[in-house]
């Protein structure tokens, strides 16, 4: 590993450049492509709220403070799933309670980038502040 970076001038590997987006790439291939607009309208509104951390799972995108506030991915080739962690009760068209010992408490289904409208980021702000 040392010899190859002096050989780069102490730059990264390049297979290690962009690996959040390849991540990203993964998830969002073939039919659920489309959905990945969803994704990066979620996560630039929720960029606003302040520092986090993600960690890309297999079929979805883990969003964390302390504790895990949401997850973020394509459940069907058509359908996108929010998943939120809120104690509390939470009301929204689009949302369901998930049942007890699932990773959310609720989740929150969409299909186009439109319907991430300001009361889904509000659910989202809940769980974000939650997570504290």
């Amino acid at each position: 590993m040392l010899v190859h970076l002096a050989r780069q001038g102490g730059a990264p590997p390049a297979e290690s450049e962009g690996s959040g987006d390849s991540a990203l790439d993964e998830l969002y291939t073939g039919p659920k492509a489309g959905q990945r607009a969803i994704h990066e309208r979620l996560i630039a509104a929720i960029n606003g709220f302040g520092s986090f951390e993600t960690a890309p799972k297999k079929g979805y995108v883990s969003l964390r403070r302390k504790k895990q506030f949401a997850m973020l991915g394509p459940k069907t080739n058509t359908r996108f799933e929010l998943g939120l962690n809120l104690k509390e009760e939470a009301v929204h068209p689009r949302m369901k309670p998930v049942p007890p010992g699932g990773m959310c408490q609720y989740i929150v289904s969409l299909e186009a980038p439109d319907q991430v409208d300001d009361r889904v980021i509000a659910l989202v702000r809940r769980a974000y502040d939650a997570a504290d």
